[in-house]
């Protein structure tokens, strides 16, 4: 791998501001919705199963059609990384919600990601400059003001808080180690790879804890559930992925990881639009904290 440096990014700072990080935002961002319309028809890893195994079945025959090329010498790390990426974040996260984590407590401690990054970035040979220190500061402000309103404590036990921190630490694991070891493959067999990898892993799980059954019995196929499971599979487990992994090979993983600090002001908005929850002055200037400090992040140095 190429050793890059933050000051020199591989792309434009402001290239950020197009089009397709801000898609990856709004796309990454209605994980949380789909939570409140998925959980409560189905346990949470019977559910990322049933994901899992939808994006399979979408991409496999277009790998056989399209003949697309296998990535050789790489197919345990890039399986590596998926685990890390979608088995160890998404089941840390889901199972949280699902021990009653309130969802805003959730994105604060999933938002640490980018100043762990940032902290692990000398290990895939990146630089972090202290103009972009002080924009992670201001993320991570930011987004601690956006959930401040409806943060609470009520009910939350050391396993749901011990399965967040799990999942943060995952989440970044894998950003990192994908960047370090298999930053170039073709997405539509890497995305197959990632998540048959994430399956093998959360089946036993799923039959442990959920009694998992061939016929699925405790899935309730209720619209709304059905209308979130095709969500996932298509716009997050195919479309957000897919542009995640077009950043990271594309950009320095800080940079990436940074974007991630939108994610709570946006599932705000899109609470207050979808359910009517309000939120605060606090948390509007939360959002442009945290909307400056990607900003500082990712601008290019003058």
């Amino acid at each position: 791998m190429t050793h890059s440096s933050i000051a020199a990014p591989q792309s434009a700072g402001h290239s950020f501001l197009s089009p397709v990080p801000l898609f990856f935002v709004f796309l990454w961002s209605t994980g949380f919705i789909v939570a409140k319309f998925g959980l409560p028809y189905a346990p949470p890893l019977t559910f990322l199963l049933l994901r899992f195994a939808g994006v399979l079945v979408i991409l496999v025959p277009l790998i056989v059609l399209l003949r697309a090329p296998w990535p050789s010498g790489k197919v345990l790390h890039i399986a590596v990384a998926g685990v890390l990426l979608h088995a160890g974040y998404l089941a840390g996260v889901w199972c949280a919600i699902k021990l009653g984590t309130p969802a805003g407590l959730t994105a604060l401690i999933v938002g640490m990601q980018p100043i762990l990054t940032a902290m692990a970035a000398p290990l895939v040979g990146e630089r972090v400059r202290p103009r972009q220190w002080l924009g992670l500061m201001f993320g991570i402000a930011g987004v601690a003001l956006v959930v401040a309103a409806k943060m609470t404590l009520v009910g939350l036990s050391w396993p749901a808080l011990a399965l967040c921190v799990g999942a943060l630490c995952s989440i970044t694991a894998g950003t990192l180690y994908q960047k370090r070891y298999c930053p170039q493959f073709d997405l539509r067999v890497g995305t197959v790879i990632q998540f048959a990898a994430s399956g093998v892993v959360v089946l036993p799980f799923a039959i442990a804890f959920e009694g998992l059954t061939p016929e699925l019995a405790a899935v309730d196929w209720t619209p709304s559930f059905i209308g979130a499971l095709l969500w996932s599979i298509l716009a997050l487990s195919i479309g957000a992925i897919f542009l995640l992994f077009a950043l990271i090979r594309r950009s320095d993983a800080t940079q990436v990881t940074s974007l991630l600090y939108l994610t709570p002001p946006t599932t705000a908005v899109m609470a207050w639009l979808m359910f009517g929850e309000a939120f605060s002055a606090l948390g509007i200037a939360g959002m442009a904290l945290a909307v400056l400090g990607v900003y500082f992040v990712v601008g290019r140095k003058k």
